[in-house]
C-alpha cells in the first residue's frame, strides 16, 4: 500500500476515534457522557465508561442485557451487530476500532523484533470464540446474584481497552475512586500492560487472540457485502499478498478469511493487480469495464 492509502486508513481511524470519543469535558472532570447517545451502540471495542465516549460498545451492551434480571434479549444489538457485519465484516477491525489504532501505533514502535504472529497461532485465534461464549454469553447470563443480576464479566475481568480508555482516565481524575481501587483492578492493569508488551512485537495479539467483537464480525467475513475478489485470470499466486498480510492470511486461497481486517495491504502487494475490492457488490463487473 503506497503511503497515500496507508495514511488514509490511519487518519480514518484517528478521526472515527475522535468522533465516538469527542466528549472531552469527561476527560477533564472524570465523568462520563449520559446523554442520548449512550443508547446508541458504534461499531467498534469503545468502552461505555470512557469518559469521552458519546455512544456503547456493543459487547458491554450485549452482556447488559444478558445479565438485567428484567432483559434476556436485545432486538437492537443484535440487529446492530448482524447489520454492520453482513455489511462491513471485520472491515471495523481494521478501519474503525479505537483499540485496533491503538495497537497499530505500538506495533510500529521500534521495539523488540517485530513478528506476526504468537507461537501456536493456529489454536490461539479459536480463544477469542471462546472468550465470546463463556465470558460475554454465557456467565453473564448464569451466574447471576440474589435479585437475579448478572455481571459483565468480559468488560469487568478482561477487557483491556476498557482499562485504558476509562479505568485509567477515570482513577487520574477522581482521588475517590484511586482510594476505591483494589486488587481487581490491579488484575486489569496487568492484563492492560501484558497487551501492550504484546503489541509492541506481535501484530494486533489482542485482535487476532481475544477480542470477542472481531469473533462476531469474523463469523460475517466470508459474505460481508465488502469483501475481496481474486481475479483467477490474473492470480500468479506468487505469495506477495501473505508475505505483505499481518494477519498472516494466504489471500490468494482465503481472499475472506475470518481473519481479514481489510486494511489493504495485500492489494497494494499483488504486482498484477489481482485482489479487488468488492465493495457492496461491485467488483469484477467495475473491473471488466475498464
Amino acid at each position: 500500500m503506497d503511503k497515500r492509502k496507508k495514511g488514509l486508513r490511519q487518519w480514518v481511524q484517528i478521526g472515527f476515534t475522535a468522533l465516538t470519543n469527542g466528549y472531552w469535558l469527561g476527560f477533564l472532570t472524570g465523568r462520563i457522557y449520559r446523554g442520548p447517545g449512550k443508547a446508541a451502540c458504534v461499531p467498534g471495542l469503545n468502552c461505555y465508561s470512557c469518559p469521552g465516549a458519546l455512544g456503547s460498545c456493543p459487547i458491554g451492551a450485549l452482556q447488559a442485557v444478558l445479565g438485567s434480571r428484567d432483559y434476556k434479549v436485545s432486538f437492537y444489538v443484535t440487529g446492530f451487530l448482524l447489520l454492520v457485519g453482513s455489511v462491513f465484516g471485520r472491515f471495523v477491525c481494521g478501519w474503525l476500532c479505537p483499540f485496533g489504532l491503538i495497537q497499530d501505533l505500538l506495533y510500529r514502535i521500534p521495539f523488540f523484533r517485530k513478528r506476526k504472529n504468537l507461537p501456536g497461532h493456529k489454536g490461539l485465534v479459536w480463544l477469542k470464540y471462546g472468550i465470546l461464549v463463556l465470558f460475554v454469553i454465557l456467565l453473564p447470563s448464569v451466574v447471576v446474584d440474589l435479585v437475579g443480576q448478572g455481571s459483565p464479566w468480559f468488560c469487568k475481568y478482561i477487557c483491556p481497552s476498557g482499562t485504558l480508555m476509562a479505568g485509567l482516565p477515570l482513577l487520574a481524575s477522581n482521588e475517590y475512586l484511586r482510594a476505591a481501587a483494589g486488587a481487581l483492578f490491579a488484575w486489569k492493569v496487568g492484563l492492560l500492560v501484558l497487551v501492550i508488551l504484546l503489541a509492541l512485537w506481535v501484530y494486533r495479539p489482542f485482535c487476532k487472540y481475544i477480542c470477542p467483537l472481531g469473533a462476531v464480525y469474523s463469523l460475517f467475513n466470508p459474505v460481508a457485502l465488502y469483501r475481496y475478489e481474486i481475479r483467477e485470470d490474473k492470480c500468479t499466486k506468487c505469495g506477495r499478498c501473505a508475505s505483505a498480510c499481518k494477519m498472516d492470511i494466504k489471500t490468494w486461497q482465503q481472499p475472506n478469511s475470518r481473519e481479514c481486517i481489510r486494511c489493504g495491504d495485500c492489494v497494494a502487494a499483488c504486482p498484477e493487480g489481482a485482489i479487488l475490492r468488492r465493495p457492496f457488490g461491485r467488483g469484477r463487473q467495475n473491473e471488466d469495464k475498464k
